[in-house]
């Protein structure tokens, strides 16, 4: 699986989540409730299916079974109260028809992002599960990592997809589309057969030159690709994008839309020129809306390709405009801290909401 040397967990100074605070609350009302503890909310207690596949983590050989039973194998990793992990338990294990297909196309293995179980990956590379989940630079939860007859990822889902998208996905990894395009080129092109306008904000700049834009302010880029008719765009647009909090880390940002499906030219932050869907397609892009950051530098710092609520979408625009990911390189132990740092302010944290508690 081209796995990297696992890194050692690191514990990393907050100091970078005070500015975060400010961004959101008066200073006068996060000194007045110091004292006061915010409540969390959000967190969702979750099983694995228990037509999983009892694993012993030993990934050549579950590779070899599948592979004899005609199934590839479906790497699912997740965490404790993890909601986007229950919602693919509740919503897609759970659909009787997603469900039938996938216990006749795969073998689901559950992995603990932060379990100390023992892993031997393909190639007999020791591991735990959370140096596993850190050496495959896990951000989300769930990731579903598809795996080939080889043992070779054929396709990496960073987060939730919705039982339609999901099921494109199943599609593609069971009928081996693999060996004749790649999943964003497979997706790009039911995207592209949806016809319309795209949901306009305020804060988009009307800029193609994006090594241009990029080279003219100190500010990161967050590149919207978005499609017409697009449920999941619409509720970005109309739930989490209304959200006043979450409007003022966005407009710290340059922002600049396109339609993945377009053919409108552009120059890439390293100076490509390309059309959206070009450049779509290079960057791996398979949903709608994702979202692609790049640093004062012009290379990529972090990205949201999947669902996402507002508590999140929160965190990945933070986390990218402190340059957070400079000291904290795993994602989900900055939100933990983000988390904590609001509600040590006095204000509660909802990680499954749409409105947030503090604005």
């Amino acid at each position: 699986m081209n796995i990297p040397s696992p890194n050692k967990p690191l514990l990393k100074s907050c100091r970078f989540l005070a500015v975060i605070c400010v961004l959101i609350l008066p200073l006068q009302t996060v000194i007045a409730s110091e004292a006061k503890l915010g409540k969390f909310f959000g967190a969702i207690p979750s099983e694995k299916p228990e037509w999983f596949k009892d694993s012993f983590l030993a990934f050549e050989e579950d590779v070899a079974e599948a592979a004899a039973g005609g199934k590839r194998v479906m790497l699912y990793f997740h965490q404790d109260g993890c909601p986007y992990c229950a919602r693919l338990i509740e919503e897609n294990f759970s659909d009787p028809d997603l469900k039938a297909f996938i216990l006749k196309n795969f073998d689901g293995v559950s992995l603990n992002m932060w379990g100390d179980r023992e892993v031997v990956s393909v190639g007999g590379r020791d591991f735990t599960e959370k140096t596993f989940a850190a050496a495959l630079k896990v951000q989300y939860t769930p990731t579903l990592v598809f795996l080939d007859e080889k043992g070779k990822t054929v396709l990496r889902l960073n987060g939730y997809y919705p039982p339609q998208d999901f099921r494109a996905a199943l599609d593609y990894v069971a009928q081996k589309h693999e060996t004749r395009l790649s999943f964003s080129q497979y997706r790009l092109e039911q995207l592209a057969a949806a016809g319309g306008k795209l949901f306009d904000e305020d804060f988009y700049l009307e800029q193609q030159d994006l090594a241009k834009l990029i080279a003219s302010t100190d500010r990161p880029l967050a590149v919207y690709f978005e499609s017409a008719n697009c449920l999941q765009c619409e509720t970005m647009h109309q739930r989490i994008l209304r959200d006043k909090a979450t409007r003022k880390l966005v407009t710290q940002a340059s922002n600049v839309q396109f339609d993945v499906a377009s053919d409108q030219p552009l120059t890439t932050p390293a100076g490509k020129k390309l059309t959206a869907r070009q450049w779509a397609q290079e960057l791996g892009i398979s949903y709608a809306p994702s979202l692609v950051f790049f640093d004062r530098q012009g290379n990529e710092v972090m990205r949201i390709g999947a669902f996402i609520k507002t508590f999140h979408f929160q965190s990945v625009y933070a986390y990218v405009l402190e340059q957070a990911y400079l000291e904290e390189p795993e994602f989900q132990r900055y939100i933990s801290a983000r988390a904590d740092h609001i509600r040590e302010s006095g204000f509660d944290t909802d990680i499954w909401g749409y409105e947030s508690f503090h604005d």
